[in-house]
């Protein structure tokens, strides 16, 4: 039965993500990134700024900006950052890596229109706080004429926050767990596997049921303990294998235009080393899907492109930063990598091992699990929103429900049906949301050229120079 269901899946994902899909992608990334003028690449040091001015400010009412781009990293810095990208290089070759990083420079541009349009077009609850989205947007910007536009989405999103935000987060973590016990000759069982997915099921259903808020709340302080964690060990492992790191630059980028010269010839196609790394890149990322919007359209904000801003940073440290440091600690660690084999976390894990030994998959297992925990709850808010919009209150609410009774399932199918299943999902998602963000586009620029021309002017007025900031200034800008 699973050998079937794999088949078709797997059928489903190659048809998405054929030559049309990564046009689609690529192509309204770049037209994006163009028709802002690189403004992402520009603009990334004032989101920094903004960041840091952020975090030395008092608690809000309501969801913060820093809450925001929080729940929307806890969706996207996942277990794909460690699992997925292990196997993206595994399928890919080293190329795929290139790729992905094309992605994200492109995709940058897509998440800034997408925090754009989502504040722009988002809809006062009855709790006072905001939903919005790419449903919203699709709605309200385009017309009623696109309801079913926004209705297939919000379809699309309800089904891959089961898998893509759920299902691939726990078996991922739990195949970590299990690597970690078997150092001290745990063995792996049904009982355990388990186990482990009802205590995460109900991990989520206590803070999914809580609402935006309290998911916000929670992921302001675990993402960046996590996430600096991580890259401080990712940092000491490259340094320890800092001899080996030209080479595995060398391999990326011989293996994004002739991958079977890097693989022995285990994958000789540019075309999968291209699919590989764009799929897995916007599975990490999830710029193009519209989700992040979802938690972005929640921030209380003055203006919709100063959250785009955040959208920027959020690409940078998912891919650029987070991935590339996998990546990169797998080539450097000398660990044979099993070329067309969806490998997972047991790569990553093996190539950290390689420089702290077996305690390096105690930490990954617990990183692995804070990780599955803080995206499962970011796709919680977004299942939640999708089923508002298509069913009203009480969607939400079921949704949260069946979401942590279902996180069991993924401590117990195979992982490489549920990667399969949530590029496949992805796409889905993709498609009307590039639509939409392409016929929305003239706003985007309407929005960006009035808020960056404004705060220019506002600099001058108050003898400001460069990046530089200030509380006045934001107190001042008009939506």
């Amino acid at each position: 039965m699973e050998g079937w269901l794999a088949q078709i899946v797997n059928w489903i994902n190659q048809l998405i993500w054929g030559f049309p899909a990564l046009l689609l992608i690529l192509g309204a990334g770049l037209y994006f990134t163009c028709r802002l003028g690189f403004l992402p690449i520009r603009r990334l040091p004032m989101a920094l700024g903004n960041l840091g001015r952020r975090l030395r400010q008092p608690p809000e009412d309501g969801v913060s900006p820093f809450q925001a781009v929080c729940t929307a990293l806890a969706a996207t810095v996942g277990t794909g950052n460690i699992a997925g990208v292990a196997g993206a290089i595994a399928l890919g070759g080293p190329g795929a890596v290139f790729w992905m990083w094309i992605a994200a420079l492109l995709g940058m541009s897509l998440k800034y229109a997408e925090a754009v349009l989502a504040v722009r077009y988002r809809q006062p609850r009855p709790n006072g706080q905001f939903a919005g989205g790419p449903m919203y947007y699709m709605e309200q910007g385009l017309g009623k004429a696109w309801r079913p536009l926004a209705v297939a989405y919000c379809c699309f999103g309800v089904a891959a926050a089961f898998g893509v935000g759920n299902s691939t987060q726990v078996s991922a973590a739990v195949t970590s767990m299990n690597q970690a016990l078997a150092a001290f000759q745990i063995p792996e069982t049904f009982a355990g596997n388990l186990t482990m997915g009802l205590i995460l099921g109900l991990l989520v259903g206590l803070v999914v049921l809580g609402g935006a808020k309290r998911i916000g709340s929670v992921a302001e302080y675990l993402i960046p303990v996590v996430c600096l964690g991580y890259v401080l060990l990712g940092v000491g492992a490259l340094i320890h294998n800092r001899q080996a790191l030209p080479q595995a630059l060398a391999s990326i980028a011989a293996g994004a235009f002739s991958p079977r010269a890097v693989t022995g010839g285990a994958i000789g196609s540019l075309l999968v080393t291209l699919r590989i790394g764009v799929a897995r890149g916007v599975f990490t990322n999830e710029a193009g899907m519209g989700t992040a919007s979802i938690a972005h359209a929640g921030a209380n904000v003055r203006h919709p492109a100063e959250q785009g801003l955040y959208g920027i940073f959020e690409v940078f440290a998912d891919t650029l930063v987070i991935c590339t440091m996998t990546a990169l600690v797998i080539l450097t660690s000398g660990v044979p990598v099993p070329y067309g084999q969806d490998a997972g976390a047991e790569l990553t894990v093996a190539a950290f091992a390689s420089v702290y030994g077996s305690g390096a998959a105690v930490f990954l297992a617990i990183a692995m699990a804070l990780l599955a925990f803080a995206t499962i709850l970011g796709w919680g808010l977004y299942g939640s929103r999708c089923a508002e919009y298509l069913l009203g209150g009480r969607g939400g609410k079921l949704f949260a429900i069946v979401h942590a009774a279902t996180t069991v399932l993924g401590a117990l199918v195979a992982p490489s049906l549920l990667w399969n299943l949530a590029e496949a999902l992805n796409g889905l998602m993709a498609v009307p949301n590039l639509i939409a963000l392409l016929a929305l586009s003239p706003e985007v620029i309407r929005l960006s050229q009035a808020y960056f021309s404004r705060t220019q002017i506002e600099r001058r007025h108050a003898g400001l120079s460069g990046e530089q900031d200030d509380e006045n200034l934001r107190q001042r800008q008009l939506l």
